[in-house]
Parts: structure tokens; sequence; C-alpha cells
């Protein structure tokens, strides 16, 4: 942390977001920097599809490949990129795409007895979710994925 504070002192957002660093703080604020924009087009793919019609749950897978196509790329690009996947890169995007999945079904378990069971608006019940599965998500890919 003391290291990203020297960062946000001297405003060096090139050593903030883009140079490679295996600082655990430094990659985390990253993550959810990255996550942010994903869960934006994550977030506006869902509403957008579900105002046109579409049932939410299936908007929402829609909008679970739509984040986590940005989340993948933005997150290679800027978050782990001076971590080497220990299972090479095809390897890679298919385990970083089932630890998605499996965090999408909790997405969805989370929307469905929000929405359905408590009656709680859909888009508040992503919210809720996204919170929890953000945690989720980077736990599994730091440790599973990254050395």
């Amino acid at each position: 942390m003391k290291e990203f504070m020297g960062y946000l002192k001297r405003m060096d957002l090139r050593a903030m977001f883009i140079t490679p660093t295996e600082n655990g703080f430094i990659q985390f604020f990253r993550y959810a920097f990255v996550g942010g924009i994903a869960t934006v087009v994550d977030w506006a793919v869902l509403y957008i599809l579900t105002m046109m019609g579409m049932y939410y749950l299936i908007s929402t897978v829609f909008a679970f490949f739509a984040g986590l196509a940005v989340n993948f790329l933005l997150s290679k690009l800027l978050v782990f990129s001076a971590s080497e996947a220990k299972v090479g890169k095809v390897g890679e995007f298919v385990a970083y795409a089932i630890i998605g999945a499996l965090g999408l079904l909790i997405t969805m378990g989370i929307m469905y007895v929000l929405t359905d069971k408590v009656g709680m608006y859909f888009m508040l019940s992503k919210v809720i979710a996204t919170v929890i599965v953000l945690a989720w998500n980077y736990i599994m890919r730091k440790r599973l994925l990254y050395k």
C-alpha cells in the first residue's frame, strides 16, 4: 500500500495502472478498476437486453460474456501482465472462463433468489451479486491461475 500511496502522491498514473507489478495491493486496485469497466459493460448489456424484452436471467448470460471478454483482455493487459499464467495461454483463457462461469452461476443464483423470491428489482439484485462475485473472481484467479 505504501508503494501505491507514493504513486498516488506523485500522480504517477503509469505506475498505478500500466507498469507490470507483482504488488498485491496494486494488482487488486487495478483489478477493481478493470472490473468497474467490465461491470459497466455487463450492466449495460443486461439492462438493454432486458428492456428489449429478454428474460433477465437470459440477459444475464449475454451480459456475462460481454463483461468476461472486457475483463479478460484488460486484466491480462493491466492487472496480471507481470504474472505468468500457470497453465499456458489457452489454458489461461479456459481457466479464466471456468472461474468466471462459476461466478456467473453464483450471480444467477443470487439474482434469482433476490428478484423472483424476494421481489427486488433485477438491477439491484445484480449490484449485490456483482459485489460478491468480484471477490470470488479475484481470489480464485489470483490463487489458482497466476503465480
